[in-house]
């Protein structure tokens, strides 16, 4: 857990590892990244067939929250506490860090314009995602989608400011 707190507060750094304003890539962003489901904004889609996630968007992960507001475990709406302990599947990017491949832990962002670790960003645009044991990924510049059990986790800096509120055991990387 050390680790992961020393990771992220480097993620604090912004540009010296990648998490600054820049422009997309060709053919990346936002609009890059598309839900399997048609999107229902604030609502996860229905319920998968048995052993199967269940596709969701960061919008379905959403707070209605101020970017300067302190984060409560009582501004979670009962969409995303049902979700705790649900297998899932969500797109987005991987954090770029100075490792590329056989990652077990790394920081899943909405996009790769901003990161919740930068001025502006919101804290329910990041999920933490540790890999289940023999488990890896490799770092992509594309967008990817990550299958695993979705947490809600308070990830904390040594000042107490949240870094992260969600976390997913991952599965699966693709």
């Amino acid at each position: 857990m050390r680790s992961l707190h020393a990771w992220l507060l480097l993620a604090c750094l912004g540009p010296a590892i990648g998490c600054g304003e820049r422009p997309p890539l060709a053919g990346q962003g936002a609009a890059a990244i598309t839900p399997a489901l048609p999107p229902s904004p604030g609502q996860p889609g229905p319920a998968p067939p048995r052993g199967k996630p269940r596709e969701i968007t960061f919008d379905d992960i959403k707070l209605d929250l101020e970017k300067a507001a302190p984060f409560s475990s009582d501004l979670l709406p009962e969409r995303v506490t049902a979700l705790a302990g649900e297998p899932i599947r969500i797109r987005g990017y991987i954090l770029p860090s100075f490792q590329q491949t056989g990652l077990t832990q790394f920081v899943l962002v909405r996009d790769n314009q901003e990161c919740c670790f930068g001025p502006g960003a919101a804290l329910h645009d990041c999920i933490v995602v540790r890999m289940k044991a023999g488990k890896t990924a490799g770092f992509s510049i594309r967008p990817v989608a990550v299958a695993g059990s979705f947490r809600i986790e308070e990830l904390r800096a040594p000042d107490g400011t949240h870094l992260a509120i969600y976390a997913l055991d991952g599965d699966e990387v693709k």
